[in-house]
């Protein structure tokens, strides 16, 4: 949708990171804002930032005050979920042995834990197996399947995966072996063979709730196991109580890293688990809070962007089941042990990250010779020496530099490659990827809209990229015609203030599909600015009336803001950017994320 353009914010069409400024409340947005701070006894700013983010006068109150009650729906909405309460009832009922197979990145590990910590805390034997993505790839496979039921277990839940996976669970039915599957990947009609598959994006599912990450469903099916277990088993219920709400500081984890929309049932997963992981009551995530050295109180920033990448570590290029087993634990000590161990993970994931982006830059200039809009509408970047565990964060950060959808590919000696794709908000990548699959393109591949992963014969790289290009040119294109920065208000520095934060925390928590606002800074002043970090861009602006504000641009030191702004001391600028906390050494001061910037003079 084309933004009017008599909404451009500071007359700024065309800003340093090649963008123009648009307000982003209608006329109409903002006579609902008034209504919402009229009906709620807020502050014009927050109610602004509801407004704008499409929260109407209605459902203000209970945006506000999300809770689990008002929100979660009856879990039997979902298709299969009443099969599969039963059938996990039977096993808690039976004793039996469940396997839970889980996928290896932070939205597996937090499913993976929590329907752990629920079966055993009513005493079943499970065990969590997370595959190897290089040797096996994602997803069951029938070697894995085998192997679990001769190791005994009489049940098995795969949860995040195996909605596509029709030869492993065609094997575990030939075994006489039910399993149930607790997914929400994008799925089409044909489904595997299995006792129950609950998943709200399966076709056939109308319940509404294809927002939820994998952690949401699973989180749902114990809600509801629970429920029935009251109703079938009183006296048992009773004597063994299990407090589900303890469960949230894991599955507000993985509501994060899965970067689902953070509205409706996610939000309120995500407020009501923060609250629980501020207590600390979790020894994996004390422990790895600890390492990863989070100050101050935890927001959805550190469970995003400090704790998820370590879980991730696991999986990318060590042991998978790392982080999962780390979130059962109730071990102080050990907890330290395996936190350290994916701390270091983490740190040589960084490394070989720096490398392969370098590489796989290097690749998507060539194909654009460094114009935004030159080259094909899909960068599809590959190489024999990519680890396949860091592909998906160098198609991220492809896709941000380049504002059109990535894929990383890494191909093995015999021509097999594996790749995840990044796209960009209007383009469905995971669609193409199913229709890729479809058409003989792919060996395997699905996924969301805005991430993919693939599997391909190097053979067919060319045949696929000419699809890509068929089939998402004209979406790409209309998806970065408008490509403009919505701001939220202006601010002079004097005006960031921490009592404004605390304003501002009001309306979050902030993530995918309810985005932390964005403030105009007017005409300040580059007072101090180097270059920090791993490209990173640090400087203090200073307003007219001589008040400073410490500020930082993030992997920007190499494109044209970043640049910009290093050549800039004492030069004016209009910035735009987020505000949040910084904590050192005890002390708590605002800091401003910058996004883009542009001379006061409009061009």
């Amino acid at each position: 949708m084309t933004i009017d353009e008599g909404r451009t914010f500071l007359g700024v069409k065309r800003s340093l990171g090649n963008r123009r400024w648009v307000d982003r409340l209608s006329p109409q947005q903002a006579n609902i804002a008034l209504a919402i701070a009229q009906k709620n006894d807020i502050s014009d700013l927050v109610s602004r930032i509801l407004a704008g983010r499409g929260i109407d006068i209605e459902g203000s109150k209970d945006f506000l005050n999300p809770t689990l009650k008002q929100l979660m729906p009856d879990p039997y909405c979902l298709q299969d979920m009443e099969k599969a309460v039963e059938r996990l009832f039977l096993a808690i009922k039976n004793q039996e042995s469940v396997a839970i197979f889980g996928d290896y990145d932070v939205d597996g590990a937090t499913s993976s834990a929590i329907l752990c910590r629920f079966l055993n805390h009513f005493g079943v034997k499970t065990r969590i197996y997370i595959p190897d993505r290089i040797l096996e790839g994602y997803g069951p496979n029938p070697l894995a399947i085998n192997q679990l039921i001769e190791d005994g277990a009489g049940l098995i839940v795969t949860v995040d995966c195996g909605v596509t996976s029709f030869e492993a669970l065609e094997e575990a039915a030939k075994k006489d072996i039910d399993v149930l599957v607790l997914d929400h990947h994008q799925v089409g009609v044909d489904l595997p063979k299995a006792h129950a598959i609950v998943n709200p994006n399966r076709q056939d599912d109308v319940s509404n709730l294809g927002h939820l990450a994998a952690v949401g469903v699973v989180f749902m099916t114990l809600v509801a196991v629970q429920r029935l277990m009251r109703e079938r088993a009183p006296e048992f219920a009773s004597s063994n109580s299990f407090n589900l709400m303890n469960l949230l500081d894991i599955v507000a984890l993985g509501t994060v890293c899965d970067v689902v929309p953070l509205r409706t049932l996610n939000r309120a997963f995500v407020m009501r688990g923060i609250e629980k992981m501020r207590a600390m009551n979790n020894e994996g995530l004390k422990a790895l809070s600890r390492v990863a050295r989070v100050d101050g109180p935890i927001l959805p920033y550190h469970l995003g962007f400090l704790l998820g990448p370590r879980i991730n570590a696991g999986g990318r290029i060590g042991d998978a089941a790392l982080g999962a087993r780390l979130l059962t634990l109730d071990d102080g000590f050990r907890a330290e042990e395996i936190a350290l161990k994916l701390d270091a993970l983490n740190a040589e994931r960084q490394a070989l990250e720096k490398i392969m982006l370098e590489e796989a830059d290097a690749q998507a200039f060539r194909e654009t010779g460094g114009e935004e809009e030159g080259g094909p509408a899909v960068l599809i970047t590959s190489s024999e020496e990519w680890h396949p565990g860091v592909l998906g964060i160098v198609a991220s950060r492809l896709k941000e530099r380049y504002r059109r959808p990535v894929f990383a590919i890494g191909f093995d000696k015999s021509g097999k490659g594996t790749g995840s794709g990044r796209s960009i908000t209007g383009v469905d990548l995971g669609k193409v990827v199913r229709e890729a699959v479809e058409e003989g393109l792919l060996l395997k591949g699905g996924g969301h809209a805005m991430a993919a992963g693939l599997t391909i014969s190097s053979s067919q790289l060319d045949d696929l990229k000419a699809f890509m290009e068929e089939r998402l040119s004209m979406s790409i294109q209309k998806a970065r015609a408008d490509n403009a920065l919505s701001i939220d208000g202006a601010l002079s520095a004097r005006g960031a203030t921490l009592d404004l934060l605390d304003e501002i925390e009001k309306a979050g928590p902030y993530g995918a599909g309810h985005p932390s606002p964005v403030f105009a800074f007017p005409s300040h002043k580059i007072t101090y600015v180097d270059r920090v970090g791993n490209g990173h861009v640090k400087l203090s602006i200073k307003s007219s009336d001589g008040v400073s504000l410490s500020a930082i641009a993030f992997r920007a030191a190499e494109e044209p803001l970043g640049k910009a702004l290093l050549e800039g001391r004492q030069q004016v600028f209009h910035f735009a950017g987020q505000l949040s906390k910084n904590t050192w050494q005890g002390r708590v001061s605002v800091q401003c994320r910058i996004m883009d910037a542009a001379p006061p003079e409009t061009f």
